[in-house]
């Protein structure tokens, strides 16, 4: 389902920037004031309880808009809001950029929205735009291959690093606008024109809106009454093949399909390769800190696979290989918690909103988490921005159309992912004759597989913050 935002729209977001700055704040804290047998005290104690005072307040701060998390989600509306002339305060709870994880892909609809955001040329000279598809049975045997330009015209595919990703998100934003380091212990209304957030160092953050963008297993989530995500049966290694002197593959997606197993490789960059296997397993399994004992794990399981891909296992550094189960959140309709909170006693402006990972955690059978992380940041900004020089209800109405326009895109994509992972792990014989005999090389069909990447985000009009 198509979103956009018009253009028009973009300059009045830029106005209402600019007059929001120049008004008074939306709420203050209270001082703290001194009892009334304060004149009483001794000289010397008077001081010292100055000295505690200032020392409170310094760790006291209010801002109009607080995005708790700074991975994808987070740094994508941190910059949509600015170029649309609103400030965002980013806590991320780690001591410096979360730059794990080895690649992703992403697609048309995931480049559209790095088009507006003024950073995908800078990601397109790192990484390779992939052409087409391969699929191949475990022993190797082609099953189906495609090309993008006769299948799917206009696609654009290609696996780039998480650690760039999010560090060119991070590089457009003003300095000091992430506070490292500041893991969140609690969320709770001051009122109903405020949230309080408490850091576990100390600190007390007074926000207007907080948007919680902070991943799968999401506090702000958590708060606002949303499940644990699910485990969907199977999880996933995954890794980046170094070759130093070039790597020699061609662009392409290398599927490989086994029982109750897949695999497949994508180059990502002329000395980069990303791989995957996906696996079946009843439990999440155990967390394994060994980075060689990975290694060997992922290699076991398709020993007896095309030399290929165990090529590019082995050329892959120990501690560039990950393990992760597969979660999902299904937003069933009149049943799942809204995305968006607000002052329980009514007439305030204070507002919570999740997005990305936080609100709908997807398995990655379709590759669009990322993607759907990035929709959700621009039409976020989109609906937000104008709506801070509105009426008190003016944010929370912007906010509820928010949710409305994005759960109609992630739920039946959400859901489209889960059923599509289920079919490829099936390990009944039957299934697994059908899936590789049938389905793929007589049924299969490029372009309705890709309709959902047809998202378009218009480039967002660049404002300067004053």
């Amino acid at each position: 389902m198509a979103s956009s935002i018009s253009s028009s729209a973009l300059r009045l977001l830029g106005r209402a920037g600019r007059l929001r700055r120049s008004g008074e704040p939306y709420f203050a804290l209270s001082p703290i004031s001194a009892s009334s047998s304060s004149s009483s005290l001794s000289t010397t104690t008077a001081p010292l309880m100055e000295k505690e005072k200032e020392k409170e307040k310094e760790k006291e701060k209010e801002e109009e808009v607080v995005i708790v998390g700074g991975g994808i989600a987070g740094l994508a509306t941190a910059l949509a809001l600015r170029r649309l002339g609103i400030a965002a305060a980013v806590l991320e709870q780690g001591a410096s950029l979360r730059s794990g994880g080895t690649s992703l892909t992403l697609s048309t609809n995931g480049w559209r929205v790095l088009d507006a955001l003024g950073v995908a040329d800078e990601l397109r000279a790192k990484f390779l735009r992939i052409q087409g598809l391969v699929m191949r049975s475990e022993d190797g045997k082609e099953l189906r291959s495609f090309r993008f330009e006769d299948e799917a015209p206009g696609q654009e595919l290609r696996a780039v690093e998480r650690r760039v990703l999010v560090e060119t998100l991070a590089g457009r934003l003003p300095p000091n606008t992430i506070s490292f380091s500041s893991r969140l212990r609690s969320i709770a209304w001051q009122g109903k024109d405020g949230i309080l957030l408490e850091l576990d160092d100390g600190r007390r953050v007074l926000a207007k809106i907080v948007i919680g963008c902070d991943g799968v297993n999401s506090p702000i989530a958590k708060w606002m009454g949303f499940s644990e995500p699910k485990y969907a049966g199977h999880s996933a290694f995954r890794g980046l093949g170094q070759y130093p002197e070039g790597q020699q593959y061609e662009s392409k997606v290398n599927y490989f399909y086994g029982r109750g197993l897949r695999a497949g490789f994508v180059p990502a960059s002329p000395t980069k390769v990303y791989w995957f296997i996906c696996f079946n397993s009843q439990s999440r399994g155990p967390w394994i800190a060994d980075p060689s004992a990975l290694k060997k794990e992922a290699l076991d399981l398709v020993q007896t696979w095309p030399q290929e891909l165990l090529d590019i296992i082995h050329n892959t550094p120990d501690d560039a290989i990950v393990k992760n189960p597969f979660v999902d959140r299904w937003l069933w309709p009149g049943l799942s918690p809204s995305p968006v909170a607000a002052a329980s006693n009514g007439g305030g402006s204070a507002v919570a909103v999740v997005a990305g990972d936080a609100w709908h955690p997807m398995t990655p059978n379709l590759g669009q988490g990322a993607c759907c992380a990035l929709e959700d940041a621009v039409v976020l900004a989109g609906k937000l921005a104008p709506a801070l020089a509105g009426s008190r209800g003016a944010v929370a109405a912007a906010l509820g159309e928010y949710a409305r326009e994005r759960w109609a895109r992630v739920f039946p994509l959400t859901a489209r992912a889960g059923l599509v992972g289920s079919l490829l792990q099936w390990e009944n014989p039957i299934v697994y004759a059908f899936r590789n005999k049938v389905m793929i090389p007589r049924l299969a069909r490029l372009g309705p597989l890709l309709k959902h990447t047809n998202f378009e985000s218009e480039v967002l009009e660049t404002i300067a913050s004053k």
